[in-house]
């Protein structure tokens, strides 16, 4: 899964993931930040709805990375006014830090043998408290993917020792296709 994987899936418009809008989990926190100078890091664009949610609510400094160059690409000519906050690049390369990271759909679209190696990269890119806040699957692991599963308990051991685990629970205003597969989580970097 890498870039010419990535590459190919936008091409054959083969985003499953794709919910139309921002998911409701997110908006719902999104919505209750009160500070909008935040640095907020989005991995993974997609077609950026949590960057337009942001941006529509006044956030300032918002910052979306994707290895594939069709998001990026549509994200400029969507956004205009931002193309600065666009970068087209590795998510591992990247070395800027971070207020906040928001996970929607990244860490499950990295193959399982990367999530050591994600943990450690999102401790990395956060300022001392920074968080990483979003939404983890919750379905058995499998070897086919993306995306990947995982489960509270797997994710409890490889964060629990970068990260203050503030919230990880069922998410209870999933979207319908993703209800009850689903943990709202916030880690706080130690």
């Amino acid at each position: 899964m890498n870039k010419a994987y990535w590459e190919e899936r936008y091409q054959n418009n083969d985003t499953g993931w794709d919910t139309g809008e921002i998911t409701t989990p997110l908006k719902e926190y999104i919505d209750q930040i009160k500070n909008k100078d935040l640095k907020i890091l989005i991995p993974g664009a997609g077609n950026g709805y949590e960057f337009d949610y942001l941006i529509e609510n006044d956030f300032s400094n918002v910052t979306v990375i994707d290895i594939a160059k069709q998001p990026i690409e549509a994200l400029k000519k969507k956004n205009p006014k931002h193309i600065a906050n666009f970068i087209q690049g590795d998510f591992f390369e990247l070395n800027k830090t971070f207020d906040l990271i928001i996970e929607q759909t990244f860490f499950c679209a990295l193959n399982p043998e990367m999530r050591s190696r994600y943990a450690t990269k999102m401790y990395s890119l956060l300022k001392e408290k920074g968080k990483i806040a979003g939404l983890l699957f919750d379905f058995p692991l499998t070897e086919v993917g993306p995306p990947f599963g995982g489960s509270k308990e797997e994710y409890l051991i490889l964060f629990s020792q970068k990260f203050n685990i503030k919230k990880l629970e069922r998410a209870y205003n999933s979207i319908k296709p993703r209800k009850d597969k689903e943990l709202f989580f916030i880690f706080e970097k130690k």
